[in-house]
């Protein structure tokens, strides 16, 4: 089993920016890749961003060049650094691990961009 605990969501307004944290714990030796889902309400839950253990990252092209996602190994911890924040990005965003046993979880984080 993997247990994930996300923090860092909140109001901020448009241009701003918020950092996500996804910190991972449990069967960690498992996971092959962590990444972010985003839920909008009414819209399907879209792939924001993955990182793979060897550090290669993909991005979906609404927030290519404002997004960046990282790791820290020490802390088995993944980041997600949002800037430029718009309207559109308000959503719930959700950390997910994909491991050879099945994909685990976080609780999801509101991040909400309003003036």
């Amino acid at each position: 089993q993997v247990q994930l605990v996300e923090s860092g969501g909140g109001l901020v307004q448009p241009g701003g920016s918020l950092r996500l944290s996804c910190a991972a714990s449990g069967s960690i030796f498992s996971i092959n890749g962590m990444g972010w889902y985003r839920q909008a309400p009414g819209k399907q839950r879209d792939l924001v961003a993955h990182i793979t253990n060897g550090g290669s990252t993909n991005y979906a092209d609404f927030v290519k060049g404002r997004f960046t996602i990282s790791r820290d190994n020490a802390k088995n911890t993944v980041y997600l650094q949002m800037n430029s924040l718009k309207p559109g990005d308000t959503a719930v965003y959700s950390c997910y691990a994909r491991s050879s046993w099945g994909t685990y979880w976080g609780q999801g984080t509101q991040v909400t961009v309003s003036s």
